[in-house]
């Protein structure tokens, strides 16, 4: 696999939080125009960075148990990397297309092809599905069905935003192939730790 792509290094200083700018109901883009918040391009990132912290939640509780299942690393290392990226799919969204350029940070072909080597290689271990799961059997299986919901939702709202604007294909398919991984991972967090699968039965209130 060749090099990643590097790109430039954020050149920014944060000594204040607030900055009573956005007390109007309006946010800088990152090319400096003024949205209101409740843009589409807007809500588009900002479920995006829901989403980021969401999967933080998943990272924390996996390595609150590497103590006793060290091979959970494994995705608590791919996570770290996947929210600095979502951080770069951000960067994309909170730029408009006429502003965008090759310095940006941005996701690739190639994090999307890292995620589908991954979903392959952690979907090796699982046993084939003759239904759907239902969210269940450990809080790290659901932290990753939750973020698995938001990533869809993400991805409904650039579905959205690409409508009407330019966007690059890159985040479309890099959303749709995490929200595939993240359905992985909750079945992989599970199996190595002997957790079952809650089976979607379309019966089972038929069967009590």
């Amino acid at each position: 696999m060749t090099d990643k792509k590097k790109f430039k290094e954020p050149n920014i200083t944060i000594s204040k939080v607030y900055t009573r700018t956005g007390d109007l109901g309006e946010t800088g883009l990152v090319g400096g125009q003024r949205l209101y918040k409740d843009d589409i391009r807007i809500e588009a990132y900002g479920e995006v960075d829901e989403l980021n912290a969401v999967i933080g939640g998943c990272k924390h509780e996996i390595d609150l148990k590497l103590d006793s299942y060290k091979d959970l690393k494994k995705i608590s290392d791919v996570l770290y990397r996947v929210q600095h990226e979502l951080f770069n799919l951000g960067t994309t969204l909170a730029t408009l297309p006429e502003d965008l350029n090759e310095n940006l940070p941005c996701v690739t072909e190639m994090d999307i092809k890292q995620l589908e080597n991954e979903i392959d290689y952690f979907n090796a271990d699982l046993p084939i599905l003759h239904s759907f799961i239902l969210p269940g059997g450990s809080r790290i299986n659901i932290w990753f069905h939750k973020a698995r919901t938001i990533c869809r939702k993400a991805e409904r709202r650039c579905v959205k935003l690409s409508k009407s604007s330019d966007l690059d294909s890159n985040v479309i398919s890099y959303l749709n192939r995490l929200s595939d991984a993240l359905f992985v991972w909750s079945r992989w967090s599970n199996h190595i730790r002997n957790r079952p699968e809650n089976i979607w039965n379309p019966n089972y209130s038929k069967d009590k």
